[in-house]
């Protein structure tokens, strides 16, 4: 549900991974290079870098101390103002929009970090709700960061966050927007006017984005054939795939491949 691990002057981990949990990693001082998809950072001190679940990512060296906070979404996500915060600013963002932060208050971010891990380690009476309740300190100092550092606020509602979440997890039914909007007790207008507020696309676009970027990943990071990422995206067809990955990125998946691994 909720973890800690820290890492200090050493390699991190040997391959890329991808973990279902919501991951946050701090650097304390030093730097990190951290692969995230197909993009690299540098983390130096003082900076947080925040990976959606499903993304791969992997730890490739640490010169100095990181902590990374790993927790699931039903961990955190009681509510749904706790939905609209953890994708508050971009925060945790679905469309591989990752970003390096620099939080202006470094030492309660620390602080808070250790909290937490002594709350995990100990255990002591109610100790979910409260990291729940010092997690959501961590986000709000993140959040006021950026704005500290001049970014705009960018407020998303929780039905157009439980669409994302319900699109990530049904690829291989290739629900159309009528699906997702049953699953969701809404209605496609309501869907369609919240991923034109937040993204300026329709429904239907969204969910083309989602495939696309899931497809990437399993070409860069799963040992399948074309065939059998087109299945588990819901096409029967795998020319159809080729061409609509086409289309969307102007590269077939071969060719996408030979690139990125290059």
């Amino acid at each position: 549900m909720i973890e800690i691990k820290k890492y200090s002057n050493q390699t991190g981990h040997p391959e890329p991974r991808r973990v279902i949990k919501y991951t946050l990693f701090w650097c304390n001082s030093g730097r990190a290079e951290i692969l995230i998809d197909e993009n690299i950072f540098i983390l130096k001190a003082s900076q947080v870098v925040t990976i959606t679940s499903g993304q791969f990512h992997q730890l490739r060296s640490v010169e100095g101390e990181l902590t990374a906070l790993e927790f699931t979404l039903d961990f955190f996500c009681k509510s749904d103002n706790d939905i609209e915060l953890i994708f508050h600013n971009g925060l945790f963002c679905h469309f591989g929009m990752n970003e390096m932060i620099t939080v202006h208050h470094s030492a309660f971010f620390s602080e808070t970090l250790n909290l937490i891990e002594k709350e995990i380690r100990e255990k002591p009476y109610q100790y979910l709700v409260s990291t729940h309740s010092l997690v959501e300190l961590l986000l709000i100092e993140i959040n006021r960061s950026k704005m500290a550092n001049g970014d705009e606020i960018w407020k998303p509602d929780a039905l157009f966050l439980k669409f994302l979440e319900s699109v990530r997890a049904n690829f291989q039914n290739n629900y159309p927007v009528s699906g997702f909007a049953d699953l969701l007790a809404t209605t496609e207008a309501k869907l369609n006017e919240a991923s034109k507020l937040h993204t300026n696309k329709t429904a239907q676009n969204v969910i083309y984005s989602l495939i696309i970027s899931e497809a990437k990943r399993l070409l860069l990071y799963e040992k399948f054939s074309v065939k059998e990422i087109a299945y588990q995206l819901g096409f029967n067809d795998p020319f159809y795939f080729s061409n609509f990955f086409k289309k969307h990125t102007s590269q077939s998946p071969k060719d996408y491949q030979k690139a990125v691994k290059s």
